[in-house]
C-alpha cells in the first residue's frame, strides 16, 4: 500500500452496521418505502368528533398520468388509479356527505385528465355530495379540468391555474443521431405511419394534422369548461391564450369562485352538504400517521416520500411520454 493511500474497506463492514441499526429496537426509522397499492386504505380522521357526518379529504398531487413511474421497491399506483379506488370507496359510505379536493398539480396527459374530470362527475351524480376544490401551489390545465366538476373551487392567495388549452410534445432526435452518424431506416405501409417519429423532421402537411388533433382536444376542453362554469365571451378569449393566471385574476375571470385557505375550503364543504361544525374530516391511507393532518399528502402510494432512493427529476420523467398534453410544461422543466 502506497503511502497515505487509504485501505480497502470490505463492503459486508459498511452495509452490516446499517441493516442492525434498522432492525434494532432503537431505530426509528420506518420501512414505508414497502408499502405499495397491495396494502388496504384505510380510514384516518384528520379533525372533527361526529363520524356520521363526513368530509373526505382527497389529493391529486404531481403529474396526472395512467402511468406508474419509476420505482425500485414498490409496486406503486398511478395518480388516476389512486383517485378513482378513493372515490369508489367513499361510494360505499353514506356518511361521507362532501368530498374536498386539495390539488397540485401542473395537468397531465389528455386521456388522464379527462378521466379525473369524468369520475369526480359520475362521483356527484352517484352520491349526490357535494364537491369542493382546494388548489395549492398550482391547478394548471388538465389540473383545472378536473377541478371543473366542484360546486365551488377555492384557491390560495399564492396559486396559480389557467393553462386552459393542449400541447402535443415529443423528442425529436435527429440532429444527434446526425452527429454520432446513426439512421434509422423505416418501412411503412401508409405515407403518415410513421408522422411524428422522433427521428426525422416533419413531412410537409404533418404538422397540419397534428394541429387538427390538437384544436379537437383543446374543444373538447373548452366544452367541459363552459359546461361547469359561467364564463363572459370577453374573458374567454384571454383564457383561450391558454396562459396562467394568480388566483386574484382567475377570481376576476370566472375561474375559481372565491380566494382562501384550507380552513375556507372545509367550511365551504359544510355550508354546501349542510354539515355540523363537528363533522369529521377523513381522509383514505395506507399507513397511520400520529399526528396527522390536512397537509399531508401521504395517501398516495405513487408518494416519493415512501421510496427508499429519490430518483428526483426522473420520478416525473418516467411517467412523462411523447403525447398530448393538458399540462402547464413550463412546471415541469
Amino acid at each position: 500500500m502506497k503511502k497515505n493511500e487509504c485501505p480497502a474497506v470490505p463492503m459486508r463492514f459498511i452495509f452490516l452496521p446499517l441493516i442492525l441499526f434498522l432492525c434494532s429496537g432503537c431505530a426509528t426509522f420506518r420501512m414505508n418505502f414497502l408499502v405499495d397499492k397491495t396494502e388496504p386504505l384505510g380510514e384516518s380522521v384528520i379533525q372533527g368528533s361526529n363520524s356520521e357526518s363526513k368530509i373526505l379529504l382527497v389529493n391529486i398531487d404531481g403529474v396526472i398520468s395512467n402511468s406508474q413511474g419509476l420505482s425500485i421497491f414498490r409496486e406503486p399506483s398511478s395518480i388516476v388509479e389512486e383517485t378513482v379506488s378513493q372515490l369508489r370507496l367513499a361510494a360505499t359510505d353514506k356518511r361521507i356527505k362532501a368530498l374536498l379536493l386539495k390539488i397540485d398539480s401542473p395537468g397531465g396527459t389528455t386521456t388522464a385528465s379527462d378521466i379525473l374530470y369524468h369520475e369526480i362527475l359520475n362521483y356527484k351524480k352517484r352520491t349526490g355530495n357535494k364537491v369542493v376544490v382546494l388548489m395549492m401551489d398550482m391547478a394548471c390545465s388538465g389540473a383545472y379540468m378536473a377541478s371543473l366538476p366542484a360546486d365551488r373551487i377555492v384557491a390560495q392567495p399564492t396559486s396559480v391555474t389557467g393553462s386552459v388549452g393542449v400541447i402535443f410534445m415529443r423528442p425529436k432526435l435527429q440532429g444527434l443521431l446526425d452527429k454520432i452518424g446513426v439512421s434509422v431506416q423505416v418501412s411503412k405501409s401508409g405515407e403518415n405511419k410513421d408522422m411524428g417519429s422522433p427521428f426525422r423532421e416533419d413531412a410537409r402537411g404533418e404538422e397540419e394534422l397534428f394541429g387538427k388533433i390538437v384544436a379537437e382536444l383543446n374543444r373538447h376542453f373548452y366544452d367541459c369548461l363552459l359546461a361547469q362554469r359561467k364564463i363572459d365571451k370577453a374573458n374567454l378569449e384571454l383564457i383561450r391564450s391558454a396562459r396562467i393566471f394568480t388566483s386574484s385574476e382567475a377570481l376576476k375571470l370566472g375561474l375559481i369562485d372565491e380566494i382562501g385557505y384550507p380552513e375556507d375550503a372545509i367550511a365551504a364543504c359544510r355550508l354546501l352538504a349542510a354539515m355540523p361544525d363537528d363533522s369529521q374530516l377523513v381522509v383514505y391511507r395506507r399507513l397511520y400517521y400520529p399526528d396527522d393532518n390536512i397537509y399531508n399528502t401521504s395517501q398516495s402510494s405513487s408518494s416519493q416520500s415512501y421510496s427508499l432512493v429519490n430518483l428526483g427529476p426522473l420520478n416525473t420523467l418516467g411517467s412523462m411520454k411523447a403525447g398530448f398534453y393538458y399540462i402547464w410544461s413550463g412546471a415541469i422543466q
